[in-house]
């Protein structure tokens, strides 16, 4: 069950471009702070963040890379969302029109794209959006990177270049959309994160598309991590330092890889939901940015932040005028 942080978003919260078109940098969004244990909540810029963490903390960063994935579909007016590969080879994507999600694909039919390329649908994935699909090029990552544009939804008006939608820690191609809490960063905040003690944990996750129509729960996506990241997040932990996920993504990923009390190496997909109930095993806390109203993402928010912590948040953050969506503020929720 969604944890029930309803509100109404104003349509002016919406960031419509990317900070740097606001006469911004990318770590000058606002930052606002929930403290679990108080209720606190105190509001910041971006470039503040190595003063509200203290020495041993970790943050997890996703590395994933953002792919160009939307693509146009040739003699039909509709776009063409492709979204995550499958353990068998298999694409979910998501088909669309100029009104949103386009519900009338039918199994075995194909579509014609870009250079000579075809998609065929498998069979319906979720609810009339996702299908299961089948490509006919030799690479569908170097295909995108030849004919794709960033997935951009309508609250974005005009198009940006591929690297708006890239992170700082940006190293492996596969996301559909952007794992948007690490867009902030900057290598100048990350050196000075470094230097004030701060360590950095990386895992992978290639998240699929978010369609802002659907709050779907996550569906199965690759994920990863590293011996070396275990090792460091146990250290930290039995030495009772925090470990903050720097998005959904990263705390879906790492908490993956726990069995029993302890961080592992693994790697495949996970299906992982987590809710309150479920609760968290190592994560602490959470930099994110701020969800749609009723979206599954803020089960996971409830589960680390405790519900009337976050309902408080997103109830100062309409008052105060945050920015929503990929290219919005973010908020960092603490023990």
């Amino acid at each position: 069950m969604t944890a029930t942080v309803d509100f109404t978003l104003p349509a002016e919260l919406e960031a419509h471009e990317p900070p740097e078109a606001r006469g911004l940098t990318r770590d000058g969004v606002r930052l606002m702070v929930g403290r679990r244990a108080s209720g606190e909540i105190s509001h910041h810029r971006f470039d503040e963040l190595p003063t509200l963490l203290t020495p041993g903390d970790v943050l997890v960063v996703n590395t994933s890379a953002t792919m160009p994935a939307a693509l146009p579909v040739l003699n039909a007016d509709l776009r063409l969302h492709v979204s995550t590969q499958q353990p068998d080879g298999s694409w979910l994507i998501e088909l669309r029109s100029a009104d949103g999600p386009f519900p009338d694909g039918v199994s075995g039919q194909r579509y014609d794209l870009l250079g000579g390329a075809t998609v065929t649908l498998l069979e319906p994935y979720s609810r009339g959006r996702l299908w299961t699909a089948v490509f006919d090029v030799p690479s569908v990552p170097r295909y995108l990177l030849d004919h794709g544009t960033p997935i951009r939804y309508g609250y974005v008006p005009r198009s940006w270049p591929l690297p708006y939608y890239q992170t700082v820690f940006a190293e492996h191609p596969g996301s559909a959309e952007m794992p948007s809490a690490s867009r902030p960063f900057t290598d100048r905040i990350v050196t000075r994160l470094v230097n004030a003690g701060v360590q950095f944990a990386p895992i992978l996750l290639h998240t699929g598309v978010a369609s802002p129509e659907a709050h779907e729960r996550p569906y199965p996506e690759r994920f990863s991590v590293s011996a070396t990241t275990a090792r460091l997040v146990n250290q930290a932990r039995h030495a009772g330092n925090r470990i903050v996920g720097v998005g959904t993504t990263a705390v879906r990923a790492l908490e993956s890889a726990v069995d029993g009390d302890r961080v592992v190496a693994a790697k495949g997909w996970t299906d992982l939901v987590i809710t309150p109930e479920r609760g968290v095993r190592v994560v602490d806390g959470l930099l994110t940015g701020f969800h749609e109203p009723m979206a599954s993402h803020l089960d996971m928010l409830a589960a680390i932040a405790a519900e009337p912590l976050l309902l408080a948040c997103y109830t100062e953050a309409v008052r105060a005028g945050y920015l929503w969506h990929e290219f919005g503020d973010v908020n960092l929720l603490l023990p």
